[in-house]
């Protein structure tokens, strides 16, 4: 088997002389994944892992799921490329289906090849509908790797463009933890956008767009209030409501969409990942109105491929014939008592343990002032030798993160957790 494949180190030998060096990786000691089935995936020597990160919340199927591969494979066999400028179905059917499939009346949606291109689309039509170009965010958001997309990112570790785009202001962070205030005493965080409307902005914004529980920030999860709160002050600024659910979106969360939780009904919603099962594709769905502002000639070449569609209408049929989203909600409930456990045992290790569904950080450290980046490295690596694969997010890069596949069973849950804990206990004090 190791003839068939060049190896990590020929593989990093290519990379840094190919690559942008920009193009980083997980792990001191990286492996060659060679192959991935369910929840596991496979290296060049036929190591299996436990995949507790599903390629950054995108396998919500796990890997290589049977129904989608037939569906992909039969779709490439057919019709693989058109562009939106010819009629094909697959792009159509898609598009009922989100519609359909969404909690909220936003029926209109427009095809990209990923997540960074939704949210561009999303914030031009906000500026199309609006007529204005000032956007409020979040701080330690992630919002895409292009120009606008970087400006939008509140986090220094994505933030890599030294000349960012006007117009943007960015507000607090709504994380109870590092504000060190209860939940109910922390809705200030949401009377600061009123506050950077009226300071920052010419007091007419063409649109909020936040994540639901910010997913490269750390796991962040808002007060129960807040987005209601701060939907009635963009909404008084005359500003659209938009909702990135580009990690969050399609039962990672126990609901569809993880802004149901806040009972808020966006605007404009944009996304990918899972949606394509591994293929490339990004969305944003918008109202009626606001989607009749976007009038003028758009395509996308690779934006509503026949074979991307077809993986977006499977993977909604399976998500909901196999009731994965409540699965999420229940299997979640199961790994969150079982962080809080590791958290209670290791005071001096976990600071705090936050997330909803099957998203879940654990963030290390004593305190929010004390960050342990170290540490998180060292049981990110620990773990992969042990075969369990784990994220790394939050500003400090001190949060383990916990995004399985969908189809995670409890006693693949359990697995995880014991092998952490067997790290946690040997862990420098």
């Amino acid at each position: 088997m190791k003839d068939l494949w060049i190896g990590p180190e020929e593989i990093l030998a290519k990379k840094q002389k190919y690559l942008m060096p920009c193009v980083y990786h997980f792990y001191k000691d990286p492996p060659q994944f060679v192959r991935g089935s369910g929840m596991y995936m496979y290296d060049h020597k036929g190591k299996k892992y436990l995949d507790f990160y599903a390629g950054v919340s995108v396998h919500a199927l796990g890997h290589c799921h049977p129904e989608m591969v037939e569906a992909i494979c039969d779709q490439v066999k057919t019709l693989q490329h058109t562009t939106t400028i010819y009629l094909q179905e697959s792009i159509v059917n898609l598009a009922e289906a989100l519609a359909m499939f969404s909690p909220w009346n936003i029926p209109r949606t427009f095809f990209c090849a990923s997540a960074t291109e939704a949210v561009e689309g999303a914030c031009l039509l906000a500026s199309l509908y609006t007529g204005r170009s000032e956007f409020i965010v979040l701080q330690n958001s992630l919002h895409g790797r292009t120009k606008l997309g970087m400006s939008l990112t509140g986090l220094s570790f994505w933030r890599t463009d030294p000349f960012p785009v006007g117009g943007i202001s960015h507000a607090p962070v709504p994380c109870c933890y590092h504000c060190h205030q209860p939940e109910n005493d922390n809705m200030q965080c949401a009377l600061e956008i009123e506050r950077i409307i009226s300071t920052c902005t010419s007091g007419k914004i063409a649109a909020f767009i936040a994540e639901p529980i910010q997913g490269n920030g750390g796991i962040t999860v808002p007060p129960d209030r807040y987005f209601q709160l701060v939907y009635d002050i963009v909404k008084k600024a005359g500003g659209l409501f938009i909702v990135d659910e580009t990690q969050t979106g399609f039962g990672r969360t126990g609901k569809k969409f993880a802004m149901e939780h806040y009972e808020v009904e966006p605007d404009i919603v944009c996304g990918g990942k899972s949606l394509g099962g591994g293929t490339p594709v990004g969305f944003f769905s918008a109202k009626e109105e606001i989607a009749q502002a976007y009038k003028r000639p758009g395509a996308s070449t690779f934006g509503g491929n026949p074979v991307s569609m077809e993986a977006g209408r499977k993977f909604l049929e399976i998500l909901v014939r196999d009731n994965l989203i409540q699965s999420s909600f229940l299997k979640g409930q199961i790994l969150a008592k079982g962080l809080q456990k590791l958290k209670e045992r290791f005071p001096e290790l976990i600071g705090d343990v936050r997330g909803k569904g099957l998203m879940f950080g654990m963030e290390l450290g004593p305190s929010a002032l004390s960050p342990y980046p170290g540490l998180t490295d060292s049981i990110l690596e620990e773990a992969k030798n042990q075969g369990l694969l784990l994220g790394k997010t939050g500003p400090s890069r001190n949060v383990l993160t916990f995004m399985p596949p969908l189809i995670v069973t409890e006693n693949q849950i359990a697995q995880a957790l014991e092998i952490l804990e067997g790290i946690m206990k040997n862990a420098p004090k």
